[in-house]
Parts: structure tokens; C-alpha cells; sequence
């Protein structure tokens, strides 16, 4: 997931996409290795062109799956909510197709109604070891002021100053809100989500009540609103990156209950988009706004 050519081709420029295409979009790499994973899986789950080895096919599904492929986490699930060659377990059936339907797939829908909902376990095999971009949790002690900011050169000045403005009081980078402001609604300000997500830092209902925010298309009220939400997950999961893009884009709820980065290919996606922006994978925190995810050391110790 985090090759830098990916990362690269995630931080071009995406000017003209409409919001819901930028949220959409996925890296052609990473799909296509999901797709061939899969597809492999399917041969050797079914001995089409190979000898039939169930283990290899849920190994291989299993990579697919932590890479957010949809299909490859139901086929997963329907092979242990089976025991179609592995041992038959409804708790790990239920956790692939908890994440298979949580991505829209129906037929994982219906097939969580006859093993029950999301286990609270994450597979062994859906623990991605120490990847590199999300190795270090912890914060470096290093202030803001210390840390040049970058400011993307497509971004609007009035938007910019907003920013430049308020971050101080939120104690965040600007470069970093601006990163999410230019995944999120590609700077503009009246952007409008299928979810009913509003404005430049996508605000959706219940986060802009949340925060204070009455004016969701107002670009400073909505900036703040935004600022002070990522404020509160930079405290509630320590100043990781990578976990504060995927609870933006998943909500925090997701990120404890996957024990990280959701396996949901928009989210994959999205972080990598934010790191691009970002380019670091810690930062600063404020302690007294909120205490941390419960799931925190579970997640460093398994390498989040």
C-alpha cells in the first residue's frame, strides 16, 4: 500500500474532479494487485488451472481483504462461515463480511444475518505488520513552528489565510488542514456529498452539531468546525496521521473496531491521499482535549 510511487501518483493534483470522485477514486496499482490476489485466491479455492489448496486461497484472499477488496473479504467469509477448507468459525466469518458490507456489497449484508455481527477480534491474518508509513505511532517532540509548512500552490488565498489564521488556536498545521481540505471538497466551498457531507472540510450533520457549526457552507465556520474535530482525534489517537485521515473519512468507531486503518479500499485510498499532502505520520497533540482510544495499545502492538 504505501510504495512512493503510490504515494506519488496519490499527491498529484486533482483539479476539476467533482467532491464525489475524489472520495472515489482508488490507485490503479494497489487495485489491480487487489484484483490479481483475488483472482489467484478463486483458482486455488476452486482448482481452476492449479490443484485446489483452500489454505493458499484463504491466504490469498486474506491479502486482498487487507487491502480493502470488497469481494475477496465476502469470498473470505463465505469460506469460513462454511468451513469450505478452513475451520468453520461464524466469529471470523462475521468480521470479513462486516467489512465486505460496510463497503455495500448486499450479499454480505444478508450473510451477516446468519452469523451474527462483527467479532471484537481482528484476524491474524488481517494484522498488517508494521507497514512503514504506519510503524511509529508516537509523536516526534518536535513543536510546530519547528516543522516547515509546505502550502499546496492550488490553494486558494482566502482559504489559505482562513487557515494560516486559525490553526494556532487548534494547535495544527496548516499544511496538514489544507491537505484535508484538498481531498475532502477539493477547495470548494459549497461542495455537497451523497452522505450530505457540506462544505470545504465535509462536515456531515452530526459532526457540525458536534462542533458548533450552524453555517456549513460558511468557509470559516466550516474550517473551524473542521480544525476543531481534527483537534480532537489528534488527542484521541495521539498524534498518528494515519489514524486520525481514516477516522475523518471512516469515524473513530471504525478505527477501534479494525484496530486501524479500516480494510476498506475509499479509506486505504484517502489516508495515502492525506500523507501525500501531509508527508509526515505524526503530529503534535493537546492531551487535555480528550483521553485516548481505548484500542491504542492493542493497535501498537500489533504494529498500527
Amino acid at each position: 500500500m504505501q510504495k512512493a510511487g503510490t504515494v506519488l501518483v496519490l499527491g498529484l493534483a486533482l483539479n476539476g474532479v467533482a467532491h464525489a470522485a475524489v472520495r472515489s477514486l482508488e490507485n490503479d496499482e494497489e487495485r489491480s494487485v487487489r484484483v490479481l490476489l483475488r483472482q489467484e485466491a478463486l483458482g486455488y479455492e476452486n482448482g481452476e488451472g492449479v490443484e485446489r489448496n483452500p489454505a493458499k486461497a484463504a491466504a490469498l484472499y486474506c491479502k486482498a481483504a487487507r487491502l480493502g477488496d470488497a469481494d475477496a473479504q465476502f469470498n473470505l467469509g463465505w469460506m469460513y462461515a462454511n468451513g469450505r477448507g478452513v475451520e468453520r468459525s461464524d466469529a471470523t466469518a462475521a468480521f470479513f463480511f462486516h467489512a465486505a458490507a460496510e463497503q455495500g456489497l448486499e450479499q454480505a449484508v444478508r450473510m451477516l444475518a446468519t452469523v451474527g455481527g462483527p467479532p471484537n477480534y481482528v484476524p491474524d491474518c488481517m494484522i498488517d505488520h508494521a507497514p512503514p508509513q504506519m510503524a511509529e505511532l508516537r509523536p516526534k517532540a518536535v513543536p510546530l513552528a519547528a516543522r516547515p509548512e509546505v502550502i499546496p500552490p492550488d490553494a486558494p488565498r482566502h482559504i489559505v489565510e482562513i487557515v494560516k489564521k486559525h490553526a494556532p488556536q487548534y494547535k495544527l498545521s496548516p499544511q496538514l488542514v489544507l491537505a484535508f481540505i484538498k481531498v475532502e471538497s477539493n477547495y470548494d466551498t459549497i461542495a455537497l456529498s451523497p452522505k450530505n457531507a457540506k462544505g470545504l472540510m465535509q462536515l456531515i450533520p452530526e459532526t457540525a452539531e458536534r462542533f458548533g457549526v450552524s453555517r456549513p457552507y460558511d468557509a470559516e465556520q466550516n474550517i473551524r468546525g473542521g480544525m476543531a474535530y481534527l483537534r480532537w482525534l489528534m488527542a484521541y489517537f495521539e498524534g498518528n496521521v494515519p489514524l486520525v485521515a481514516a477516522a475523518y473519512n471512516a469515524g473513530e468507531g471504525a478505527v477501534n473496531r479494525y484496530r486501524g486503518v479500516p480494510p476498506y479500499a475509499e479509506t486505504r485510498a484517502y489516508v495515502l491521499r492525506i500523507l501525500a499532502g501531509f508527508s509526515r505520520i505524526s503530529h503534535p497533540y493537546d492531551a487535555s482535549v480528550t483521553g485516548p482510544s481505548p484500542q491504542l495499545p492493542q493497535m501498537r502492538s500489533m504494529g498500527r
